[in-house]
């Protein structure tokens, strides 16, 4: 399944709308022209964003738009290892590449049939770098077939493409096996495979097409060393060969691109201002994105280009800009509404570019979504907000929640704000499921983070790996899924004591998870037997492991040694300074994960009837203190959840549950009757609540 964006375009309106027309001269849903913004350099946009915050949706909304208003081409890019097969859809989505080869292929053959110049510089060019390796079948029938769609994109041959890969790649291998031939397809002494197959299909394509223009074009590039030789078949050798050889033939490749494109607006179309090609580029963070780009914003960067081509080219990225891009012009969208900021400051290569980051979804954008129409019944009047503190407006998240919640008041069933994770899609599976395949796309990875998340810090969840025993090739687990974390632009360098996940919305949903599919205590993984071990891992650091001891023993469901443990503390300790340390376990305690309940596990969320004294009876054996601080814990444990709706029962539960403790404590008095002002009023209005002193 594809991890990337099928968000909504809500708030994407000055990209969409003000930043592409003025850059295409295209309005955005009429068919009528309007003014062009830059003129002779243009930037690349560069459209930034995590996984599900719309990068792909933005780009599918543009190709469908603007297709056959001028000449398009929409490309995502694939990794190497992912298997894809680099070639058109039927359906008219994207096309996928995993080379920079493969890329420039789809361009000629998206942008060649709505150009009148079929890329005579480019296309031969292409065929020499990309031949295969001797007796690899598999490999010579995926590259015929490409040369094959590249023929056919540019109008030098007819037909399907399966008969064209079948009789180019007989005429190629024909050259290859014939002894008396023109030497072309010929191997050398000590010549390689690849180049005898580089030089047949460049013999090929000359006997056929002739290309005098790009040969002679070639030839000027290579340095003077190069002279006497044929620069096709050089060109395919080079590019065989890697590094700073292989830099060069693609930088040819770049130009010869850039070349044929603006060879392709006499003056003539220039003067008419018919529209210049629109390049979708979807993922260009991966290796063959980059290189295209970097290749395109160097020779836009030349102080003396060549070819004044116009292209507009949106591509995306997952993350944010690399922090060594410094010279790119960063803009929020709301600034791109009248104006795109732009203009080249310098000749470095990343100075041609405007880089766009898609922003959250506010509340505003998030209720129309929970009533398209009139809901089967009334909304909870908190969902709007609860749905936006859960998912901080991230585009896939929201539209995920919200679809399970008009699915589920469509069937009758009322959704409160704490139940939001609970929900299921129409197909009936989890929410969290289905959002965590879209937001972390490696399986192996993300089973391992739903239980790594759990812990504390790095440094716990290292530990939580080895006693989980997890196996693999990683030598260290824990490592390994931070660094994948890392490699998806959820977050930088994490240190041993910073949490795992730093992503609330991603630690949210794998937390939840955790408890969703918690598997009891047959394997040593389930909920409680993870929290206990991390208990104990804590415990064994004395004092400042205590509130995260305490955490996990109540995310087990074992609140009276929570209880237990808090009150001796306050009865024991007479040391003001202790105040504050006691205060904050207490209400980082109060933080814990609510344990599974039925049927997952055996635990009954009864935080309101305790934390209210309903059940004060149970607690008859207790102490006054004791039944106190119980009662402040669950109400406390009640109000911390971050995406429910502040009870005001329960946040005036724990302003008089500490105002109860303040006079019964002879030196912590005044820190406690501190936040039994404070701590309601905080919890009233989901913000953080404030230790004393700090």
């Amino acid at each position: 399944m594809r991890s990337s964006d099928t968000s909504p375009l809500h708030g994407r309106d000055p990209l969409l709308r003000s930043l592409v027309p003025r850059l295409t001269g295209l309005t955005y849903d009429e068919r009528s022209r309007t003014p062009r913004e830059h003129h002779g350099d243009l930037p690349v946009v560069l459209v930034t964003g995590h996984h599900g915050m719309g990068r792909s949706a933005v780009l599918a909304d543009l190709a469908a738009h603007y297709r056959d208003r001028l000449p398009l081409a929409h490309v995502r890019v694939v990794p190497t290892e992912s298997g894809a097969l680099p070639y058109a859809p039927d359906d008219g989505s994207a096309a996928t590449a995993s080379t920079l080869v493969g890329t420039l292929a789809e361009l000629v053959c998206a942008l060649a049939p709505d150009l009148r110049r079929r890329f005579p510089v480019l296309t031969p060019g292409l065929l020499a770098v990309s031949g295969w390796e001797r007796d690899n079948s598999e490999q010579r029938d995926a590259t015929c077939l490409l040369h094959a769609r590249l023929l056919l994109a540019c109008r030098l041959a007819e037909g399907d493409e399966d008969t064209l890969r079948h009789s180019w790649a007989t005429a190629v291998e024909g050259r290859l096996k014939d002894p008396a031939g023109d030497g072309a397809g010929r191997e050398r002494e000590g010549e390689r495979g690849g180049e005898a197959v580089t030089g047949a299909v460049v013999a090929e394509y000359t006997e056929r097409y002739g290309p005098g223009s790009a040969r002679e074009w070639y030839g000027r590039r290579f340095p003077p060393g190069a002279d006497g030789q044929d620069p096709l078949p050089l060109l395919g050798e080079w590019f065989q060969q890697g590094g700073d050889y292989r830099d060069f033939a693609e930088q040819s490749l770049m130009a010869a691109f850039l070349h044929d494109i603006a060879a392709s607006y006499g003056r003539l179309q220039r003067w008419n201002r018919e529209p210049w090609p629109l390049v979708l580029l979807d993922d260009a963070h991966h290796a063959a994105g980059r290189t295209f780009l970097d290749l395109l914003l160097k020779n836009r960067a030349l102080p003396e280009r060549a070819d004044h081509e116009e292209l507009v080219v949106v591509a995306t990225r997952l993350g944010e800009l690399p922090e060594d891009e410094d010279t790119a012009i960063r803009r929020e969208l709301v600034d791109v509404v009248r104006s795109s900021g732009w203009e080249r400051r310098g000749r470095a290569p990343s100075a041609g570019l405007l880089a766009v980051p898609l922003a959250p979804l506010s509340r505003d954008d998030i209720l129309p979504l929970l009533v398209p129409n009139r809901p089967a019944r009334p909304l909870h009047p908190y969902l709007a907000s609860a749905v936006h503190s859960l998912t901080g407006g991230h585009p896939a998240a929201t539209t995920v929640l919200c679809a399970a919640v008009l699915d589920a008041t469509g069937r009758g069933v009322g959704v409160e704000p704490r139940g939001l994770l609970e929900l299921t899609t129409k197909e009936g599976r989890a929410v969290t499921e289905v959002l965590l395949e879209r937001l972390l796309p490696d399986r192996r990875q993300r089973d391992r983070l739903t239980l790594l998340s759990l812990a504390r810090d790095s440094t716990a969840a290292e530990a939580l790996a080895a006693h989980l025993r997890f196996q693999g090739p990683d030598q260290l687990p824990a490592n390994s899924a931070t660094d994948y974390l890392e490699d998806q632009q959820w977050q930088r360098l994490t240190s041993p004591d910073e949490p795992l996940v730093a992503d609330m919305l991603l630690q949210t949903l794998l937390v939840h998870e955790a408890r969703r599919t918690s598997r009891g205590t047959d394997d040593g993984r389930g909920w409680q037997e993870i929290h206990r071990f991390l208990r104990i891992h804590h415990a064994q650091r004395g004092e400042s492991g205590e509130a995260d001891a305490l955490r996990h023993t109540l995310a087990a469901g074992n609140a009276e040694t929570v209880v237990a443990a808090l009150a001796e503390e306050f009865q024991s300790e007479q040391d003001e300074q202790a105040a504050a340390h006691w205060v904050l376990c207490l209400r980082y305690a109060a933080t814990a994960p609510t344990p599974p309940t039925p049927p997952a596990g055996d635990w009954t969320d009864e935080r309101t009837q305790v934390a209210l004294g309903a059940h004060d009876g149970r607690y008859a054996e207790l102490d006054e203190i004791e039944r106190c601080v119980n009662r402040l814990l669950h109400a406390l444990w009640h109000v911390s959840e971050p995406h429910a709706e502040p009870d005001p029962d329960m946040c005036k539960a724990v302003g008089e549950e500490l105002a109860f403790l303040s006079p019964r404590h002879r030196s912590w008095h005044a820190v406690l009757g501190q936040a039994a002002r404070s701590w309601p009023v905080a919890a009233r209005k989901k913000r953080p609540l404030p230790i004393p002193g700090e």
